[in-house]
């Protein structure tokens, strides 16, 4: 597991100065399917490092990219969010840098996938149609207000497994608004809303200010043990039907 420094990729394609990101290796030889990971409204913390290295010991060459490198989550967050709105900018060519990065490694198979939870499944959404194999898209936001909005922002997606806490109160339908698109345009996917689960439920550890985690509590807002465990063998069991060579296990 190691920091990794995209910056000279990252300039050169009017991205981010300063992009870097962590890198989590699995064992063994590879070569290995890739996969990129971005993170939650908090920026690239422990919380998502465990996510990759969780990934890396399922077998996947994960990089989980820092959104925030030129500046932090005070400096970029309303930035970051604004380009989400706007369908592109700079978010966008860093998801790109990495993703180009991973396929070139030498440690690659060649195939690519993107993960991305709450403001990064959001991001994991937008960019299912820039080149990935697969997509996994973890309580992120849809785009648009309208439903045609959704289906032409999917237009020429990747297959994609979603997952959503039925206990969400800010995305209240979106699982089933997700699959009715999905379903129009004949996407492959497998979406599940789960109904005990809130938002970021597929963390181990709460996460925010401190003085915000009785409020986030009970807004439904953190892990839960009972679901999560599903929800990580499917995004597991998806990717390696369509990242790896074989079938899932």
């Amino acid at each position: 597991m190691t920091n990794v420094d995209l910056s000279a990729q990252s300039t050169a394609a009017g991205g981010s100065t300063f992009l870097h990101g962590y890198l989590a290796v699995p064992e063994g030889q590879g070569p290995f399917p890739g996969v990129v990971m971005i993170h939650e409204v908090f920026g690239l913390d422990d919380q998502t490092r465990r996510h990759a290295d969780r990934l890396a010991r399922a077998g996947y060459l994960t990089l989980a990219l820092d959104l925030f490198s030129d500046g932090g989550p005070r400096r970029c967050l309303v930035g970051t969010m604004r380009a989400m709105a706007a369908r592109t900018g700079r978010p966008f060519i860093d998801i790109a840098t990495a993703r180009t990065w991973l396929a070139e490694s030498e440690l690659s198979n060649g195939k690519t996938g993107v993960i991305g939870f709450c403001m990064g499944g959001g991001f994991a959404l937008l960019t299912a149609r820039d080149g990935f194999d697969a997509a996994s898209v973890n309580y992120g936001r849809l785009p648009g207000k309208e439903q045609q909005d959704l289906v032409d922002a999917l237009r020429g997606a990747c297959p994609i497994v979603g997952s959503y806490g039925g206990a969400d109160k800010s995305l209240k339908g979106a699982a089933a608004r997700l699959e009715s698109a999905l379903d129009q345009l004949g996407i492959e996917h497998s979406v599940k809303e789960f109904p005990g689960a809130g938002h970021a439920f597929l963390n181990d550890e709460e996460l925010g200010p401190v003085l915000l985690r009785p409020l986030m509590r009970v807004m439904g807002v953190g892990p839960d043990p009972e679901n999560s465990p599903e929800a990580w063998q499917r995004i597991e069991d998806f990717f390696a039907r369509h990242l790896k060579d074989g079938a899932a296990p």
